[in-house]
């Protein structure tokens, strides 16, 4: 069940209809929000051990949000063509039906599965962890989560990602980030894709990217197309950034680990000798 929207395959038993609805709406508004919080208790606890799974495992994880339609896909599949010789990739993909994605980014070059949600409309934690067991993570290199094309839902999911990165074309309007505030709020990073349609759109740039910042002071931006390829070369370069960075924290850790193990080993011997 999602707890921002209610949407579930087993929504009737949310809430029995066998009793009297006498009771007022404060109790319903009550229990929703106890549903809620509970809902969002338990997927930040898969969150977690994803979280730590990819940190041990030395793995970049981006959960790529957006509209239907943003070009989300042929972004991905321009990506894993560019870096899957570079370092290990792979991608989740999440649709409410069909394995059209998954089938896009395996022929671009990458392992890939796909989460069909149904009548859901984001993906958590737990269904990530599921995917996982077919899909071997990608060590030492860079996991994209493709969410459910969804501008609401998915802001309140924590995957156990590094960033959530919202993909935004230039067809949809420059007041998104102010009615979507809280998946703009929730972003690193805003790719603004599609720029190669400015021409032929109705679309302010400036304003766009205002109320963007706006929403979120600390956003980085990056303007692109997926479809020719301009501006994408920064975007790759972030991506190498953020494995080389996820790399350097694994080393960090091990090193960490290493030094308490060695620690130990000396106070043994410490103790023998004495």
């Amino acid at each position: 069940m999602c707890a921002t929207c209610g949407c579930s395959d087993h929504d009737a038993s949310l809430h029995s209809h066998a009793h009297d609805h006498a009771h007022g709406h404060d109790h319903d508004a009550s229990r929703r929000v106890t549903i809620e919080q509970d809902i969002l208790a338990r997927n930040a606890e898969f969150a977690a051990e994803n979280r730590q799974w990819f940190a041990d495992s030395g793995v970049f994880v981006l959960n790529l949000v957006s509209s239907p339609g943003s070009g989300k896909t042929t972004l991905l599949a321009r990506t894993v063509q560019a870096l899957h010789m570079e370092f290990p990739v792979a991608v989740i993909g999440g649709d409410q039906q069909t394995t059209r994605d998954a089938e896009r980014i395996q022929a671009a070059g990458a392992p890939a599965v796909q989460i069909n949600t149904g009548k859901g409309c984001h993906l958590d934690a737990h269904g990530v962890g599921h995917a996982l067991e077919t899909l071997p993570l990608p060590e030492g290199g860079v996991l994209f989560i493709e969410n459910v094309g969804n501008l609401v839902c998915p802001a309140d999911f924590d995957l156990g990602e590094a960033h959530k990165v919202l993909v935004l074309s230039v067809t949809e309007g420059e007041d998104k980030p102010l009615k979507y505030a809280n998946m703009f709020a929730a972003a690193r990073l805003l790719l603004l894709n599609k720029i190669d349609l400015l021409p032929y759109v109705d679309f302010d740039v400036e304003q766009c990217l205002d109320y963007a910042r706006r929403v979120n002071p600390d956003v980085q931006i990056l303007q692109l197309s997926a479809r020719t390829g301009v501006g994408l070369d920064a975007w790759l370069d972030w991506v190498r950034q953020g494995q080389q960075q996820a790399l350097a924290e694994q080393v960090r850790r091990l090193e960490a680990k290493l030094a308490t193990v060695r620690a130990r080993l000396a106070c043994n011997e410490s103790v023998n000798h004495a």
